[in-house]
């Protein structure tokens, strides 16, 4: 479902990347491939530095469909980045590689909390986090982080994903041992 970033991944998708229902939502918008090429090689560079973490979505047959990406790691914290090619909206993906992405930063790279920047004008996105049962919405309870990011105007709302509601969440949906014998008889 996710595999580190790789250069042989950058045409199937920046092909993706440029669909209208999704580059205007691309945090790095590149104007070619070769711009593209460029930002993905920074963008290796700058994970083996420690700076973020980024990953390629995959489909079930191990196609690049999309990028999911934490940023400006700070205080074990970052701002997660996600897109998907329109082919592939609406598909459950989303959630998948959520999943996926938080159980490898929270479990492996020892992140305790995930903020997610997402445009008011959003919609798509606003719907896709607030379905996440462990997210919740920060614009009040991290104001400082909240004001921070909208200082050239109300242009964004801000969420949370903390490690231990996460982990909650994923705990109440482990069946347990008991439950597991049910399903396997």
């Amino acid at each position: 479902m996710l595999k580190k970033r790789e250069l042989q991944d950058c045409q199937t998708l920046y092909d993706l990347m440029t669909h209208p229902d999704v580059f205007p939502f691309i945090r790095h918008k590149c104007a070619s491939y070769e711009e593209f090429l460029f930002i993905t090689k920074q963008t290796i560079e700058a994970e083996e530095r420690g700076e973020l973490i980024s990953r390629t979505i995959l489909d079930e047959w191990g196609n690049p469909i999309g990028v999911i990406s934490l940023y400006d790691l700070e205080d074990n914290a970052g701002f997660l980045g996600t897109w998907l090619g329109k082919p592939y909206h609406g598909k459950g993906y989303n959630q998948i590689a959520k999943s996926a992405f938080f159980q490898e930063l929270f479990y492996e790279k020892g992140i305790e909390t995930v903020f997610m920047r997402i445009k008011k004008i959003n919609i798509r996105s606003i719907k896709a986090a607030e379905k996440l049962p462990y997210t919740v919405k920060a614009n009040e309870t991290r104001k400082n982080i909240y004001d921070q990011i909208n200082a050239h105007g109300d242009l964004f709302d801000l969420y949370e994903i903390p490690k231990d509601l996460y982990t909650l969440h994923v705990m109440r949906n482990v069946p347990s041992e008991s439950e597991n014998d049910l399903l396997e008889a």
